[in-house]
C-alpha cells in the first residue's frame, strides 16, 4: 500500500463529515500509544501550556531521581532516554518557547546531576550540543524572550 501525502490526506479530510472525522480519530487512537498521546495533548493540554510544562518537569525530576548511578554507561543511557522523552513532548507542543523552556530545564538538571557529568566526555558533549541547540532556537524568538532566555543560558555554561 502506498502512503498518501499530507496534502492528499488534508483534501480527503476536508470532505469528511463531523461524525466521520470523529470515527477516524478514534480509530487512529487505537493503533499506537503515541497517537493517543498526541490526541491527549491536543484535546486536554494544549489550552494550558504552563501546566503541560510543569507536568513534564515533574516527570523529568522523577526520571533523574531514578537514574542508576552504578556506572556512567547506565547514566548515559538514562540521560538519552530522558532527552528522547522531552523531544517527543516538544514535537507534540510545536511551540518554540516550550521547546526552549524544557531543554533549559533538562540542561539544568544535567548540570546539577551527581556524580558530575564532567567525568564523562559523552555526557559533556551531549550537554554542550543541547546548549548550542537552545541558542539557535532562542535566536528566532521575540527580543524580550531572547533576553530572558540568554540570561538563563549564561547560567548553564560549564
Amino acid at each position: 500500500m502506498k502512503t498518501a501525502t499530507v496534502k492528499e490526506i488534508k483534501t480527503e479530510l476536508s470532505d469528511c463529515s463531523h461524525g466521520e472525522l470523529l470515527e477516524l480519530c478514534l480509530r487512529l487512537s487505537k493503533f499506537k500509544k503515541e497517537n493517543k498521546e498526541i490526541l491527549t495533548y491536543l484535546l486536554f493540554e494544549s489550552s494550558n501550556e504552563e501546566k503541560f510544562i510543569r507536568v513534564i518537569k515533574l516527570e523529568v525530576d522523577s526520571l533523574f531521581d531514578n537514574i542508576n548511578k552504578d556506572s556512567y554507561y547506565y547514566i548515559r543511557k538514562s540521560v538519552r532516554k530522558i532527552l528522547r522523552l522531552i523531544k517527543k513532548y516538544i514535537r507534540y507542543s510545536q511551540k518554540k518557547e516550550t521547546e526552549v523552556e524544557l531543554l533549559i530545564y533538562f540542561c539544568l538538571k544535567l548540570k546539577g546531576f551527581k556524580p558530575s557529568i564532567h567525568q564523562n566526555t559523552t555526557l559533556v558533549n551531549l550537554y554542550l550540543r543541547q546548549i548550542e541547540f537552545i541558542k539557535k532556537k532562542v535566536a528566532v524568538l521575540h527580543e524580550d524572550l531572547q533576553y530572558d532566555y540568554n540570561i538563563e543560558i549564561k547560567t548553564l555554561n560549564l
